[in-house]
């Protein structure tokens, strides 16, 4: 299992930011400083920017930053909004699933074993990772 670029990239962000946090941070300095496109920085900050874990004011001095404490930032619930879908089979997607057995349980352990997954990230703060 491996997770999206998009997240990677959205925990190193947060992780960027906390360790910023006595100044507004610009898309073109995390962009530069973490080794990520600006074209994806932007969509991954835009996201982002929809929750309450950071806030970004437009402008001549505008930028990002966190919008609580580190400690307060669960990265499972992270996780949760930035993988669009955690597909770890084709059971998982309608548009390739050709499994043809309606009797199989593979689906119901493996969306047990993702559940589990993101359980145990959500143990951890971003805190945790500083």
């Amino acid at each position: 299992m491996n997770l999206s670029k998009f997240s990677d990239y959205a925990f190193r962000i947060l992780i960027y930011l906390a360790h910023n946090q006595e100044k507004i941070c610009t898309v073109e300095e995390l962009a530069s400083n973490l080794e990520i496109s600006e074209h994806h920085l932007k969509k991954i900050v835009h996201r982002l920017g929809k929750t309450e874990y950071v806030t970004s004011t437009k402008g001549r001095n505008g930028g990002l930053k966190l919008g609580m404490p580190p400690k307060d930032i669960n990265l499972g619930k992270i996780l949760v909004i930035t993988e669009d879908s955690i597909n770890i089979s084709e059971c998982f997607s309608s548009a390739k699933h050709t499994c043809s057995s309606s009797k199989c349980k593979l689906k119901a352990i493996l969306s047990s074993a993702i559940t589990s997954f993101i359980d145990e990230v959500g143990k951890y703060t971003l805190e945790d990772i500083l």
